[in-house]
């Protein structure tokens, strides 16, 4: 049985805590406790991260090749998360299913995720077992056989999961159509798991092309973490992983179109009679943290938290407490990505309340931030929040492999990883209002609205 797969940053999303912990506690524990992660690179340039969590006699593997749909050639959408698919259809050494079998048979979980930027493979096991697990995984970054009967009917599940997660989705064609209107010119603006009808024609060998162009090791991070050591692991990579030839092709950055300068606000509007919660998003173009300035990153994590961090956050209470416009309101800062990223608002609108006022409020809000510096106890609260998170992800494995990962292939360092905590820290009223004026310009937006469609159908007259 092939695993669950997931077109989605899996782990790299924010574990945002709501957790209300004292000042005092947070001058307490404020930085990543955990051991520094060991790293060490092949001569191959095969990237070893290793970070150490003697608790439990588990360990995490995670393989992150650096590439991803917006890696992918122009016509060809979803083909990187089609071949995500595909690596799970066996090598001459082990056939189709004896990976996952062997997993399953010793106790251990398996996934795999497409993002923009980056495709990831992990297997989670007893510490014993990590062997067995690198064996599998050098063996098919090099191995892969791909044959029509097993290529084509994968296509075909590819196509379902469209199906089920996007055309029956309401939320998630708007989420497409949206981001579709944001990127003009930058490849974020395709969905990962492709367009519909460029999916179904991705062939066997457009999957083994993508695969001999990005699969190699000099384009690849494995991060081991669990009860391990570093003397223990380098002689296992070596092993099995040295002998792998780096493909040279692969240049050291990856150079894509990018946006012009934002001119004009855009709007989508999606009706659909499956609706069954009318809402509105708003999407900015904003710096991730491999290409913004110093402080800037920070400062839209801090302002994504005042704005719509859970129910004492300013958009919540605006639209949901004093107005009652909405059931819910929230905004996101998608940190992670190796090109310019986004800054997103979201609003589930009350029952036969109209847009208008919403935008208002949500405009006001943004107006107020980017006048006037937030009040001292509401940023010390939300920057608790945010550094509570970086501490707690410690406490499970998969999650801070997933955070050092989803980092490194976006552009960033262990230091870069370490020291976010301290950055936010660092981030003063005066900065978070000075990105609220910068960033969240309305010429910067697309504005997406969800609504139900109630035209009459009409019926085919019979004659």
């Amino acid at each position: 049985m092939m695993p669950s797969h997931r077109a989605t940053a899996l782990f790299v999303a924010a574990l945002v805590c709501t957790t209300s912990l004292s000042s005092s506690g947070l001058r307490a524990q404020t930085t990543v406790t955990s051991e520094r992660p060991a790293s060490f690179t092949l001569d191959n340039g095969l990237q070893v991260v290793v970070i150490p969590d003697h608790r439990t006699p588990v360990v995490t593997q995670m393989t992150w090749y650096k590439t991803g749909s917006a890696d992918e050639t122009p016509g060809k959408s979803g083909l990187a998360h089609f071949l995500e698919h595909l690596m799970f259809k066996g090598t001459a050494k082990h056939p189709a299913g004896e990976f996952s079998q062997t997993v399953r048979r010793v106790g251990g979980s398996e996934n795999a995720f497409t993002w923009v930027d980056y495709t990831g493979y992990y297997q989670r096991v007893p510490r014993e077992q990590l062997g067995s697990m690198m064996e599998f995984e050098a063996d098919r970054m090099i191995g892969l056989i791909l044959k029509d009967e097993n290529v084509l009917p994968e296509r075909d599940v590819v196509l379902e999961e469209y199906n089920m997660r996007v055309a029956n989705d309401p939320d998630a064609r708007l989420t497409e159509q949206i981001m579709a209107a944001l990127y003009l010119n930058h490849p974020y603006g395709r969905p990962v798991i492709g367009w519909h009808q460029e999916i179904e024609k991705l062939d066997r060998e457009d999957a083994l092309a993508f695969y001999k162009r990005f699969y190699a090791p000099n384009n690849a991070i494995l991060v081991i973490a669990g009860d391990v050591d570093i003397k223990d692991i380098r002689p296992l990579v070596e092993k099995n992983f040295s002998l792998i030839p780096a493909q040279h092709a692969i240049p050291e950055k990856r150079i894509r179109p990018q946006e012009p300068m934002p001119a004009a606000p855009r709007t989508v509007t999606l009706s659909d009679p499956r609706v069954e919660q009318s809402g509105l998003r708003r999407y900015y173009l904003v710096p991730s943290a491999a290409t913004a300035a110093a402080g800037d990153s920070p400062a839209l994590d801090v302002l994504a938290q005042l704005m719509g961090g859970g129910a004492n956050s300013y958009l919540y209470r605006a639209l949901v407490i004093d107005k009652g416009l909405a059931i819910s309101a929230g905004a996101d800062y998608q940190r992670t990505a190796l090109d310019p990223s986004q800054f997103s608002i979201s609003v589930a609108s009350k029952q036969g309340v109209e847009f208008a006022p919403i935008e208002e409020a949500i405009d006001k809000v943004i107006a107020d931030l980017a006048q006037n510096t937030a009040r001292a106890e509401d940023l010390e609260r939300v920057k608790t929040q945010l550094i509570a998170e970086a501490v707690y992800a410690q406490d499970d494995q998969a999650t801070l492999a997933g955070w050092y990962g989803g980092a490194l292939t976006t552009g960033l360092s262990i230091d870069d990883i370490r020291s976010w905590p301290d950055r936010i820290r660092a981030v003063t009223a005066e900065q978070v209002r000075d990105a609220a004026a910068k960033w969240l310009d309305k010429k910067r937006s697309v504005t997406g609205y969800l609504i139900k469609d109630t035209a009459p159908k009409h019926k085919e007259k019979r004659s």
